[in-house]
């Protein structure tokens, strides 16, 4: 499962074996959360949320739309269409 991203000390994570549409799992602190990316204009949409306030959620799903271009193209390298 790599890494394509760091955001606020947390690991923004494609897993290899993954299934479509396309999305990201977002670790750390103890917590996880999975974000559709619906790409390729997005906006990035919540789809499971375990432990994350909505405060931090607000900012992981700014920074996965700021980083909307560079998801999508990491998830099409490893899975193919989106």
């Amino acid at each position: 499962m790599p890494t394509v991203l760091m955001v606020f000390g947390l690991r923004v994570l494609i897993y290899s074996n993954d299934h479509r549409p396309a999305h990201v799992h977002v670790q750390g602190k103890g917590c996880e959360a999975a974000f559709n990316l619906h790409c390729p204009a997005g906006p990035p949409e919540l789809r499971e949320n375990y432990g994350f306030s909505q405060k931090e959620l607000g900012k992981i799903v700014a920074a996965l739309a700021d980083e909307l271009t560079r998801l999508c193209a990491k998830w099409r390298g490893l899975h193919g269409n989106y």
